[in-house]
């Protein structure tokens, strides 16, 4: 009996997605310099003419791979059970402090030196700030009519991404710890 080989466009569907995947992880883990078409096709198990038959450029790639980490973001959010909004908070924060941050934060680095990548980032990420903090006033039930209530979601998720940079350099789980709580308390106090 002859194996039964999936169609086409599954089998094209999985190599994209293994490319998107090994992007991702280059781009965490030797950021945009060290991370290549090359290097990416190799880590995904396919030839470089595969990886530029799905993407014609590197730029094309790596946003198609940060766009990935942002719906990845995203699913990750609407995935958070609703609860006490100290558990919000902390799943918010742990969104800023893995390695699909870790990844976009290369790409936003290397689009404020790259001329070419520079737009299509700063959409990207426009487009998917508006989405996390859509997520996160759901999350926290928070009622945006109330004055002061949505400048509180995005002082929230502006203090996660910079918990998120702080994390980049050195482990800092003692002290995100102590200042997550802290947030969280004022997120309680503020929202009501």
């Amino acid at each position: 009996m002859a194996a039964v080989t999936p169609p086409k466009q599954d089998r094209s569907r999985a190599t994209r997605q293994k490319l998107l995947e090994a992007a991702v992880a280059c781009l965490a883990e030797h950021g945009w310099a060290g991370s290549t078409v090359s290097a990416v096709a190799m880590r995904a198990g396919v030839s470089r003419g595969a990886a530029q038959h799905h993407f014609p450029t590197r730029e094309d790639l790596f946003t198609a791979a940060v766009e990935y980490v942002a719906e990845e973001r995203s699913a990750a959010l609407r995935a958070v059970p609703v609860q006490d909004r100290a558990a919000v908070v902390t799943a918010l924060v742990d969104l800023y402090t893995g390695p699909l941050f870790r990844a976009a934060l290369q790409l936003w680095v290397a689009a404020s030196n790259e001329e070419q990548l520079r737009p299509r980032v700063s959409e990207l990420e426009a487009r998917v700030g508006r989405e996390t903090h859509r997520i996160a006033v759901g999350l926290l039930n928070a009622d945006e009519s109330r004055p002061g209530v949505r400048e509180t979601v995005q002082g929230l998720l502006d203090m996660a991404r910079g918990l998120g940079l702080a994390n980049v350099l050195t482990d800092d789980t003692a002290r995100r710890r102590r200042v997550v709580a802290q947030w969280a308390a004022m997120v309680e106090e503020a929202l009501g």
